[in-house]
């Protein structure tokens, strides 16, 4: 049995117990290292275990040569360990006291001169400066504009090992059919390689989440697919705003989609001298509501009907609220429609119905081939997402 901690004259503890050692310097360390109140409403919760810190740097396989980009470093944990193997770190924090903590970590140091702080957003930053590899204890409100962000980057990084919600880790992994299968899902797959790297269970972090986590490498497929990624991710946003909505429902059905698209398609024309007439036209149809021709999802669905990406919701989803609701005090049942909104709507018809015949198919059903063949229709029809 082993022998109780006895205090000596001096108030220490004697090495009788050296558990109980182990715990007051312990206590005194995490006394010691309360300087402020982590701010959860932007996501901090630092990542206090060192094995797990040293495991993420090394499955990110870093070079002398790379120049790492590091989003919401906190106090520094993961950016000691990174500068180790790195050429240079470029630390993005928004938070200035965080800043300062990280500034004041490697003063005078050696590594001081390759560390680069940038104090703001990461998402509303313009332009990602040049980086080989990512690393990231991601503050989870930003997880998914940050995964897109990383995604359109050009050129390429090599990888992004980044630590995730775990309910958003296996959405990166979700195939059709799936429940977590999303936007995020197709676009992931479509232009980066996903890897499971490990679980981390939330009691690592200082505050401990409410969720576990999960690290994940993505790795950019080289070369990348030679499609226009604005065109990709705009086919997306439009097909997955309700997943479980048939497509013809999801693009016919929806007022501001075709807005959009006949936007879209008379500065197509204008860019490549196409004349089109614009008067209006002799046909009266109705106005395009939220479900026709069939779309209506199936009643064991309707727990799913959440927008998806909401926070990413194309800003021309939003004003459409606006102006249904003034259409609607002018009791606009009914609407003449202009030639070229009655083209397009003929053109998108016939990619859905004719081209692909995927009009009655919903978009968690659909794989990464059923959407190249949509936006290839579309295309061909002249009708674009960007």
């Amino acid at each position: 049995m082993a022998k109780a901690a006895r205090k000596n004259h001096n108030g220490g503890i004697t090495k009788s117990d050296p558990y109980a050692g182990a715990d007051a310097r312990k206590g005194k360390g995490k006394a010691a290292n309360n300087i402020f109140k982590m701010n959860t409403d932007i996501g901090q919760h630092i990542l206090k275990n060192p094995g797990v810190a040293q495991a993420i740097v090394d499955k990110a396989d870093l070079k002398q040569s790379d120049i790492v980009l590091e989003v919401g470093p906190g106090t520094g944990n993961l950016t000691t360990r990174i500068l180790e193997k790195a050429k240079r770190v470029i630390a993005v924090e928004q938070d200035p006291r965080m800043a300062a903590e990280l500034t004041k970590r490697f003063q005078g140091t050696p590594a001081a001169k390759r560390l680069e702080l940038i104090l703001g957003d990461v998402i509303k930053m313009p332009e990602l400066p040049y980086f080989d590899v990512c690393i990231s204890n991601t503050p989870y409100q930003i997880s998914s504009p940050l995964t897109f962000k990383l995604l359109a980057t050009s050129p390429s990084p090599r990888s992004c090992v980044l630590m995730f919600q775990r309910e958003f880790a296996m959405r990166l992994f979700a195939k059709p059919g799936d429940k977590l299968y999303s936007r995020l899902s197709v676009n992931a797959q479509m232009w980066a390689k996903v890897d499971h790297v490990m679980k981390v269970g939330r009691n690592n972090f200082n505050p401990p989440p409410q969720v576990e986590s999960n690290v994940v490498r993505i790795s950019p497929k080289n070369p990348r697919p030679q499609i226009s990624y604005a065109e990709w991710d705009g086919l997306l946003r439009v097909a997955f705003v309700r997943k479980n909505r048939v497509l013809r429902a999801e693009f016919l059905g929806t007022v501001s989609v075709m807005e959009m698209l006949e936007s879209n398609y008379r500065t197509f024309c204008a860019q490549n001298d196409i004349a089109v007439d614009d008067g209006p036209s002799d046909t009266v149809v109705p106005e395009a509501t939220m479900d026709i021709d069939g779309g209506t999802e199936d009643n064991e669905h309707d727990e799913d009907m959440e927008v998806d990406e909401d926070d990413d919701l194309p800003d021309f989803f939003k004003e459409e609220r606006d102006r249904k609701e003034s259409r609607a005090k002018e009791n606009p049942n009914r609407k003449r429609k202009g030639k070229v909104a009655e083209l397009v709507r003929a053109k998108v018809k016939k990619v859905l119905e004719e081209d692909t015949g995927l009009a009655d198919k919903r978009a968690r059903l659909c794989d990464e081939g059923d959407f190249l063949r949509l936006l290839y229709a579309f295309n061909q029809e002249g009708i674009h997402f960007s």
